[in-house]
Parts: structure tokens; C-alpha cells; sequence
């Protein structure tokens, strides 16, 4: 594949386009999905094309094909000129993008032990042996397990003279438990909203989940919420566990991060943003402990890679800094109109869509605590764990997020645990009360499978690391 594009790139280079680039991606998938001992989902799939993007004439162009053929991507070439050029009739400023180093390199996240080379029926037999687990607790009527895997490979060539190939091997599980008495039902689970805990990895980050051992625990709480009570309603002091953490870092710090949404032109699905540029490097997005960066390096995360779709090398960059928001995510276009370079984003959704700004893994850097001394510190509130659901308005700004379930803090020790807990705020004011920030020893990576983003829409696999966290008059209450 590298000499076919290579070939595309010389004929893009001989009609004189300002800029171009071929990206080959290849995805192979597996999922497993297991209902109350039995197995109702298995899927394997392969995927694979070239998406060819074309700027002339101030304009973009794309196009994209399966047939990998050296014809075939030279005709796909010239569609996307041709999409460029009708394009640049109606064009208003002409797209500039920042100077950008070539890279000839190669890329491979770590693995020690292939996903697709461990017998199906090993997979199958965890699966099945955690929902059986999960149903011996009498109240528990619906009992999921889960695995997926991701292998994807890319080579990515362009007209400033890059030539990079990169694989990516993606691995995660989880569990769900649905408990009901008729009169009621509850849930708890490994993951919330994102259905399992997933990581750049190999087989070995399943076992080291270690369902099995934690099945006792999920099935247990979600019986157990059947007779809680409802969460209280009032201002309170509370503490987020870490996946709280990482999905209030996703919708209320990624996204209005993401500076074509700020320019106002990725702005049909949920866009738009308050951290407007007048106010970058001035605007207090939060109280001093809140240090929050974006980095594609980090070991692990779902928003780790070598190289972005526009072949910028992955980086890690502050976001905000002791509370005051300095930066953004960008592309090569959107960071010439900052007078900087790209940070490295730009990633697509498979062969047969454009690159669009991403989160790769946005992180809440850890702080100095211990959560046993943050919650004997805390004389009265609550601890919320395990986001379920979320809304959050378009310029990412008034939200509310409900959780599996919250435990009471009383004396500085964790009590009563309420069920339906469900907590709002506004992104700035919220993040001003955070007061405390656990230490590296809890901090933790979740990966993100869903991110949606663009029309026709793109999901998008991400990271956010966190620790629990303290936030001071949060108003809290009950979803039902």
C-alpha cells in the first residue's frame, strides 16, 4: 500500500494541489455479547479502503474507495480534486494550513498477548461464567457480560512528503446487572455509560479486570439499591469517583475544547462552545487545582496513537493550568488561524470519512490526596459513583448527569447508600468548587468507545484518566 499511495501522491502533486493527502485503514472488530448465559451477539468483521483528501483552489475535497487498486485510487484522487474545485465556487476565506514537518516512521502500540489469537470458547466461558455469577443473587433478572477488540491498521502518505504506517491494538470488557423486586429495578455495572472498561492493549488488559472477582460486588449493590433510599435533594459537598470524573471531563471540558466547534464550524450535532478565544489564557475555567491536559502518549489510552490522520505526531498539551484555560485541540487549519501548529487531533473515523478535531485522552492531572483522608475530611455529603446518563447543553455550559449510585458522607466516614442520585451544575462555577483532587495511587484510564461527533456522524474511541475529586455546594437530587 505504501508505493500505491506514494504513486497517488505524485499525481496529485503533478495537477499542482496546494495540498494532499491518501490514508489506508484497515479495522478489524470483534464483539462478544453474553445475556444470562447465553451468548446473543457474536460479530467478527473486517474493513478496510483509502480516503483521499484534496486542497485546491482554497477548498476541500475528499473521496474514498475499497478497490486499493493503483487505477482505482488515481480516479479517486482526481473525484476529489474535482469536489475541491466545484467547491471553491462558492468558497468564502481560502482553508491555510500550518507548517507541518514530514515524517517517514512507523508505529505500534503495545501488546503482549493478541486478542484474535485466544480461542473463541476461552472468551465465551468467562463471559458466561460472570452473568452466572451475576444471576445467583435471586433479584438479579438481567445479566450482561461483554468483550470487544479492535485492530487497526493505517499507512498514511501526503504531498509534504510524510509516509507513516501505525497499528493500534484495542482490547476491554464489562459487566451489567440489572436487580428488580417488581416494583422497582437498579442497576450497577463495570462501566455506566461506557458498557465496560477498555484500553490500547492486548488480552491481558481483560485479565486483568478480573470480572469474576467483581461480580460479588456488582450483583450485591444492585439488590441492594432495591431498598435504598432516594437520593436527597439539596447543595452539598461532594466527591466523584473516577469515572464520574472521566465523563465530566469528556462533556464539559473535551468538547468545548475542540476549536472547530468554538469557529463555529463543526456546530450541527451538539456543537458550539463557551471557552471562546478572546478568552484563552485569561478565562477562569476553575479553582487552582484543576490542571487538565490532552495527551496522545500516554500508555494505555484510547486516544493514544503515533501519528494523527493529518500525519501530525502525538502529543501531550495543557488545556488548563491551575485553573485558567490555555489551550485547545486543533487541526492544521484551525491552528494557523492561532498563529500555532497543530497539537496533533485530526483523526477519521475509518477509510471513508474526513478527519475531524477528536479528544485523545483529555486528563484531570492528579492531585495530592488520599481518598480515605478526603473523605474523613468531608464532615457531611455525598460520593457519587458510576455515571448512567448525561445532558449538557450546546455550548457546553448548564449540565446535568445521573449516576447508578451515590453513598452518604457523614462525619467524615462513607454511609447509607442512595440509589437514583443525580447531580447538575454550570461547567465554570462547578469546577471553581473543586478543592481537593486524589493522588497519582487513584488515578486511573477510561477509555471511551462512542464519541460522536460530525454529520454523517463519527464515533470515536478516546481516553480520559482521573481520580475522585472534591466539589463544594453541588446540588444534587434524585433522577426518579
Amino acid at each position: 500500500m505504501k508505493h500505491r499511495l506514494q504513486e497517488c501522491i505524485q499525481w496529485l502533486k503533478s495537477r499542482g494541489v496546494a495540498y494532499g493527502d491518501c490514508r489506508y485503514v484497515s479495522q478489524e472488530r470483534e464483539h462478544i455479547h453474553v445475556t444470562n448465559r447465553q451468548t446473543d451477539n457474536l460479530a467478527r468483521e473486517l474493513d478496510a479502503g483509502v480516503g483521499v483528501r484534496v486542497l485546491a483552489d482554497g477548498c476541500w475535497g475528499f473521496a474514498a474507495t475499497v478497490d486499493r487498486s493503483p487505477s482505482a485510487l488515481i480516479k479517486t484522487a482526481a473525484a476529489a480534486l474535482e469536489i475541491a474545485r466545484a467547491s471553491a465556487i462558492t468558497r468564502g476565506e481560502s482553508v491555510q494550513l500550518a507548517e507541518q514537518e514530514a515524517y517517514i516512521d512507523s508505529y505500534q502500540s503495545p501488546c503482549e498477548r493478541d486478542p484474535f489469537e485466544v480461542p473463541l470458547e476461552d472468551k465465551q466461558a468467562l463471559l458466561l461464567g460472570v452473568t452466572a455469577s451475576l444471576l445467583q443473587e435471586r433479584r438479579i433478572k438481567t445479566a450482561e457480560a461483554s468483550m470487544s477488540f479492535f485492530r487497526t491498521s493505517k499507512v498514511f502518505a501526503s504531498t509534504d512528503g510524510s509516509l507513516i504506517d501505525q497499528q493500534t491494538i484495542e482490547s476491554g470488557a464489562g459487566c451489567h446487572a440489572v436487580a428488580s423486586d417488581g416494583r422497582d429495578s437498579q442497576t450497577r455495572s463495570t462501566g455506566g455509560t461506557t458498557r465496560g472498561e477498555h484500553a490500547t492493549g492486548g488480552y491481558e488488559h481483560v485479565e486483568a479486570l478480573n470480572l469474576m472477582a467483581r461480580t460479588e460486588q456488582i450483583r450485591d449493590e444492585a439488590a441492594a439499591l432495591l431498598k435504598a433510599k432516594s437520593c436527597p435533594a439539596g447543595k452539598v459537598t461532594a466527591i466523584l469517583g473516577g469515572h464520574v470524573m472521566a465523563m465530566q471531563i469528556h462533556e464539559s471540558c473535551g468538547h468545548p475544547s475542540e476549536l472547530d466547534r468554538v469557529l463555529g464550524t463543526e456546530i450541527s450535532l451538539a456543537g458550539g462552545s463557551f471557552l471562546t478565544i478572546d478568552q484563552l489564557g485569561k478565562r477562569q475555567y476553575g479553582s487552582e487545582q484543576v490542571n487538565l491536559t490532552a495527551d496522545a502518549t500516554i500508555p494505555g489510552g484510547l486516544g493514544t496513537f503515533g501519528y494523527d490522520d493529518e500525519g501530525v505526531p502525538a502529543q501531550r498539551v495543557p488545556l488548563v493550568e491551575r485553573g485558567i484555560h490555555v489551550g485547545y485541540l486543533t487541526s492544521r487549519e484551525t491552528a494557523r488561524q492561532l498563529g500555532q501548529q497543530s497539537n496533533g487531533t485530526m483523526r477519521a473515523d475509518g477509510w471513508h470519512n474526513m478527519p475531524l478535531i477528536r479528544m485523545t485522552n483529555i486528563n484531570l492531572e492528579p492531585g495530592e490526596w488520599e481518598l480515605e483522608d478526603m473523605v474523613e475530611d468531608t464532615s457531611r455529603g455525598v460520593f457519587l459513583d458510576t455515571i448512567s446518563n448525561v445532558s449538557i447543553d450546546d455550548q457546553r455550559l448548564n449540565f446535568q448527569f445521573s449516576c447508578e449510585c451515590a453513598r452518604e458522607i457523614k462525619n467524615g466516614r462513607l454511609g447509607q447508600l442512595y440509589k437514583n442520585p443525580l447531580y447538575t451544575g454550570i461547567t465554570p462555577r462547578f469546577w471553581g468548587a473543586c478543592d481537593a483532587v486524589c493522588n497519582r495511587r487513584h488515578w486511573k484510564m477510561f477509555g471511551v468507545l462512542s464519541c460522536g461527533k460530525g454529520v454523517p456522524m463519527q464515533v470515536m474511541h478516546l481516553g480520559h484518566g482521573a481520580a475522585p475529586a472534591r466539589f463544594r455546594d453541588v446540588e444534587i437530587g434524585a433522577s426518579r
